[in-house]
């Protein structure tokens, strides 16, 4: 009797202390690992994908004080408690006040308005696109398809030029230019992933676009910006220090506060 006294006992004392210990979630739900390296044709690339399904992919901007952020750190500072930032890349052409100079769309909320308008520069080099997050999906898509179609979009930036359109490479875009910089852009592959990928050498706009078609298999993707490219990737031990930004997308986990 005694004996199965004190077997009860120690039973009631460990519920006891499992029910007062602290339950802590693993980050949810972005993958711990979303970022690897990758060789395309002898030219070296980080790539980053993500579910639009189960993911929660943000655009930032602005500080609360209606000041642009411009930094990773500064993005990931307006997070909330219990919130970690996984991944970050420049997401978009911006001006000297470091405004998106198209549409952008944060929240939910058009802060900026499509930009159509002819000019010099990659954003202008037609047809330019829009990459967007809504509820469940991403999509890349021609800004003229965008403006038409109208999907439901809790974020979008605006940039260009498309590097894939439909499958092919964008009819400007020839293999013979030589022009090498730093870029980066997103996609969305055939199984609705979203890809990101930043080149950690110069690279050609034809290279870059063949990367997104060939190795990616993106139907349609676009070029985010280039020399200024950045990488936040903690998984890689990335934080590239580059001037201040415009736009930024980044991946936020979760996590369980203790009960």
């Amino acid at each position: 009797m005694r004996s199965h006294f004190y077997l009860i006992t120690i039973r009631g004392f460990l519920l006891l202390m499992f029910a007062l210990t602290p339950v802590f979630a693993a980050p949810w739900p972005v993958p711990a690992a979303p970022c690897g390296d990758l060789k395309q044709s002898g030219r070296s690339y980080t790539i980053c994908r993500f579910d639009p399904k189960t993911d929660d992919l943000r655009l930032f901007w602005r500080a609360p004080d209606g000041e642009p952020l411009g930094s990773f750190e500064a993005a990931a500072a307006t997070l909330k408690s219990g919130e970690k930032l996984v991944f970050a890349m420049n997401a978009g052409m911006y001006d000297s006040n470091y405004a998106p100079v198209g549409l952008y769309v944060e929240k939910g909320v058009e802060l900026r308005r499509a930009n159509t308008r002819g000019g010099a520069g990659n954003f202008h080099l037609k047809p330019n696109g829009v990459f967007y997050i809504g509820p469940g999906q991403a999509g890349v898509t021609e800004t003229a398809h965008f403006l038409s179609q109208r999907p439901a979009a809790d974020y979008a930036t605006q940039s260009g030029p498309m590097l894939v359109l439909n499958g092919k490479i964008h009819p400007r875009i020839h293999a013979e230019g030589i022009s090498a910089k730093t870029r980066n852009g997103v996609g969305v592959d055939r199984e609705g992933q979203v890809v990101f990928a930043i080149s950690n050498e110069p690279v050609t706009f034809y290279e870059f676009a063949s990367l997104f078609r060939d190795a990616l298999h993106c139907e349609n993707a676009l070029f985010l910006d280039g020399s200024i490219s950045a990488l936040y990737a903690p998984n890689l031990g990335r934080n590239d220090f580059t001037l201040p930004m415009g736009p930024m997308v980044g991946a936020v986990a979760r996590t369980q506060l203790p009960r």
